[in-house]
């Protein structure tokens, strides 16, 4: 959701170089507090033997500061770039790139971006300065994905005549899809292949306000765009795929989606499903974006989300540069991660100059839509220096770690105030944990399968620290033992060893109602725990959940436990941090049915709405 708010007007003073730095240095105040503290040492954490999602990317956003920053210095435009893009920095695997409409009607310049195309059908290549020069900056560092995104048509295709508030008429979609492949031709012959391309953003915001390019697209128009583009490229023989279709909230993904991609012809055109999160979105709704996802057969990706702010993940006006900020950020990459399976995260603006009144404090004039922030009166005072928030390093704890190819596992059983996820990639296992407790925290990971033989290291953003290097955990027979700073992010490194495939074994006891699942060829159910041999559960790599009747398996009519092999997703479940198993062939979850408790109660498969009745612990 892009912020529609007019420049700040609020007076500027010239800053020294010391007040910048000073601005990594934000001081929180407490949001969570901390549970009982205990002498005793927490039982340990699991993480899965069974691989996830793989993770394709880690990104920001291009668009608007651009078009402040072409005014910057030259060597303040390649500390930037160093800063968003080199592994001293966070070493971003995504960039995406802003291929504008020509912000016709667009009343804030900054987010009136060029476009290229000149009156009489030919091309201006020179336009868009300010954008090129920091794409070429992404793919000159390596940058993994490179993605063109559109948030309007060229305002002559428009219903209106204008890049806000206009739909792409009809009649011009192939003319759209051209031009599209012919910026992609153009970059490419330059050196710089778009990996992806979304060819509308947000489609369901009219954005007639005209504070910034936008472009209604309904859903009955999505496949044809799709279609229309995705034939062009091929008839190019491009390699760039296209993602879509980039739904304000989960919850128009989950109902919208569905609608478009199902029309003939057009999932062949897709290649990832995109969705924002400006819904503050429950884990019901973070699971029905997997469920979605699942049913087109493409993975999903979270590409945009900023502004929250007041304590929460919710949408709220504020600036708030600490610690608090940074951790409700690193919450929604792990959600993102952990409960709808994304396989992408890319944050809004990677710099805004929205910082309020003052860019080294909490305010209630600034917004939250950047990582890094410059003055918004650079033009009159000349002060082009940067100012960090701690999103900027809760951001790197993840993209300078995380890096595409590297396989989610799920972890269960983390403390209260604790959210652990873990990622296998190439021999090393990283692990990045939030500690929301305003009280150090104990954490004990076990690692089933590979296990983690030395820890290589440890590096922590705190309300006092950047990426601070610290000490390192223990590392005794497969368990990792931590002590968590209070109101910290922070990320382990491990070296791996082993190939083994152990499992999980145990009752799964249902939350609500207290009792054990059990399950046969006729179905499966609740029971009273009794310790018997048909509740107990083991749970290996390859995802399957094996009891003394068989694999519990996803049938016709709901869950059953079987000997047949399958070859498909159908024997193979996702144990989430939330409790929920998940289903991989559907991305439903088992569910008693009519929240009963009764012993013989029913369990189904059942789209996942965060109920106590979806809600299982391993015992």
């Amino acid at each position: 959701m892009h912020v529609t708010h007019p420049r700040t007007t609020t007076p500027r003073t010239r800053r020294t170089a010391l007040l910048a730095a000073a601005a990594a240095l934000a001081v929180a105040g407490p949001l969570v507090s901390a549970p009982p503290s205990s002498a005793a040492s927490p039982e340990a954490a699991e993480v899965s033997p069974h691989a996830a999602q793989t993770i394709d990317d880690i990104g920001a956003s291009g668009a608007w500061w651009v078009n402040d920053l072409r005014h910057f210095a030259p060597e303040v435009q390649a500390r930037v770039a160093r800063l968003l893009f080199s592994a001293e920095g966070l070493d971003l695997s995504a960039y995406r790139y802003n291929i504008g409409g020509g912000g016709a009607g667009v009343t804030y310049a900054p987010r009136a971006p060029e476009d290229f195309l000149k009156d009489d059908d030919t091309y201006d290549w020179s336009k868009d300065e300010a954008g090129r020069t920091f794409l070429y900056a992404a793919a000159k560092y390596g940058v993994e994905d490179l993605i063109g995104f559109v948030n309007s048509a060229p305002a002559r295709w428009t219903t209106n005549g204008k890049s806000c508030g206009g739909h792409l008429k009809a009649e011009n979609e192939r003319d759209f899809a051209k031009y599209v492949a012919d910026v992609t031709d153009h970059f490419a012959r330059q050196g710089v292949r778009l990996d992806y391309i979304s060819p509308f953003n947000e489609p369901t915001n009219s954005f007639d306000s005209c504070g910034q390019e936008g472009m209604l697209v309904d859903p009955s128009q999505r496949d044809d765009i799709v279609r229309a583009l995705g034939a062009e490229q091929r008839a190019r023989h491009q390699r760039t795929s296209i993602i879509a279709d980039e739904s304000t909230s989960t919850v128009k993904f989950n109902s919208e989606v569905p609608q478009w991609i199902s029309q003939p012809d057009t999932a062949q055109y897709v290649a990832r499903l995109a969705h924002h999160t400006y819904d503050n979105p429950s884990d019901a709704d973070r699971a029905k974006v997997h469920e979605t996802s699942r049913a087109a057969g493409k993975p999903s990706w979270s590409t945009e989300i900023c502004c929250f702010g007041k304590g929460g993940t919710g949408w709220a006006q504020e600036y708030d540069p600490t610690i608090d900020g940074g951790l409700n950020l690193s919450r929604i990459v792990y959600k993102d991660f952990a409960t709808a399976h994304d396989s992408a995260f890319q944050w809004w603006v990677a710099l805004s100059e929205m910082s309020g009144s003052d860019p080294l404090a909490r305010n209630d004039d600034g917004w939250n839509d950047g990582l890094i922030y410059y003055d918004p009166n650079y033009a009159k005072n000349g002060n082009q220096s940067l100012y960090f928030t701690k999103r900027y390093y809760a951001l790197g704890q993840y993209s300078k770690f995380v890096k595409p190819g590297a396989v989610a596992h799920n972890v269960t059983g983390a403390p209260d105030g604790v959210e652990v996820s873990t990622y296998d990639r190439n021999g090393t296992w990283v692990v990045v944990v939030n500690n929301h407790n305003t009280t150090d925290t104990a954490l004990n990971l076990h690692f089933n399968g590979k296990s983690p033989v030395r820890a290589a290291r440890a590096v922590r953003t705190s309300a006092d620290e950047s990426w601070a290097d610290v000490a390192k955990p223990a590392v005794r027979g497969g368990t990792v033992s931590a002590t968590l700073a209070a109101r910290s992010i922070t990320t382990y490194v491990f070296d791996q060893k082993g190939h083994g495939s152990s499992a999980l074994t145990g009752a799964l006891v249902g939350r609500q109602s207290g009792k054990c699942l059990t399950a046969d060829a006729a179905g499966a159910a609740i029971a009273s725990c009794t310790g018997a041999a048909g509740q107990s559960w083991s749970y290996d790599a390859r995802g399957t959940l094996t009891g003394a009747n068989g694999y519990l398996t996803e049938g016709s009519s709901g869950p059953t436990a079987t000997t047949v092999a399958t070859g498909d997703g159908s024997r193979r479940w996702l144990l989430n941090s939330n409790g929920q198993i998940v289903n991989e062939a559907s991305g439903r979850c088992l569910d008693v049915s009519g929240e009963a408790t009764a012993d013989g109660s029913r369990v189904i498969l059942y789209s996942c709405n965060g109920g106590g009745n979806e809600a299982w612990i391993r015992r």
